[in-house]
């Protein structure tokens, strides 16, 4: 019997559309939700002022500044070391066992639990190095969860800039650093670009690492150094949700909203760098 290849190709299609579908209608009725039901206690007070009655009243300030801060020192401190270690895999590494083993191990990094890098970083950060539950503490421990990302999609970069422009630049007299520095740096960075975006992300929405290192219950002011706790949304709107009884709904989708917002802005921001970057490639 003879297949009918438009048939098949319809039925893939189908599948395709489907599990498409499965995926972006869920998350687009969880956004439309938390617009519907948080966007009605957005306002200048709620957003500006100090949170007041344990958290039942007032704004959510301190928790803005905090998350800001958090993943500011986590990008600060993922994306140097990540795009060196990177460059190192990428061009100056050689293919042998122990280097397939580093790179397996960094991508398997990337899928370990949050919770438990919250436990290591209160290990090393929080008790041994003495840094106390701080900003510092949740910065790094934020950046190293992170760094895997980071790592990973910057080789990819670096790995996808054609072999050509390498082979070029040498044969011009350039060194293999002045190679890597004016002519794959330049060119991958919009890749580059990709894994700090999806690091913004993680960072700014994750929970449990900055709850052991640095998030505080109920913190009416901002923090004034880098050793100071501060509140962060992410679990500030754990603790609304869970921990405070009689708190009004419109102000856990509120905080939800907001951090949502936060989120998709730095993506934002991003993207748009990263395609005024990608639109001067000549490949």
């Amino acid at each position: 019997m003879k297949r009918n290849p438009h048939r098949t190709q319809n039925i893939a299609f189908f599948f395709l559309l489907l599990a498409t579908l499965l995926i972006v209608v869920p998350v687009g009725l969880i956004v439309v939700i938390i617009i519907q039901k948080g966007f009605p206690a957005i306002n200048w007070q709620f957003l500006s002022d100090m949170p007041r009655q344990g958290m039942r009243a007032g704004g959510i300030f301190p928790a803005i500044v905090g998350t800001i801060y958090l993943v500011a020192g986590a990008i600060i401190f993922a994306l140097p070391i990540g795009l060196l270690a990177a460059i190192y895999l990428s061009e100056y590494s050689r293919d042998n066992p122990l280097n397939r083993i580093i790179k397996l191990a960094i991508v398997n990094l990337a899928g370990v639990p949050s919770v438990v890098y919250g436990l290591f970083g209160l290990a090393l950060f929080v008790i041994f190095f003495k840094f106390g539950a701080s900003i510092l503490s949740g910065s790094l421990t934020l950046g190293i969860m992170i760094l895997p990302i980071v790592i990973t999609t910057s080789r990819e970069a670096l790995e996808s800039v054609p072999q050509s422009f390498r082979e070029v630049s040498l044969s011009l007299g350039a060194s293999k650093w002045q190679t890597i520095r004016h002519i794959v740096l330049p060119n991958a960075i919009p890749g580059i670009l990709t894994g700090t975006i999806l690091g913004l992300g993680r960072a700014a929405g994750e929970t449990a690492p900055i709850l052991f290192t640095v998030a505080a219950f109920y913190l009416p002011q901002l923090p004034k150094s880098i050793f100071d706790q501060a509140m962060a949304l992410p679990y500030h709107l754990y603790v609304i949700s869970t921990q405070v009884p009689n708190v009004d709904e419109k102000i856990r989708y509120g905080t939800a909203f907001v951090l949502l917002a936060l989120v998709l802005f730095m993506n934002l921001m991003a993207i748009i760098i990263r395609t005024k970057f990608r639109k001067k490639k000549k490949w």
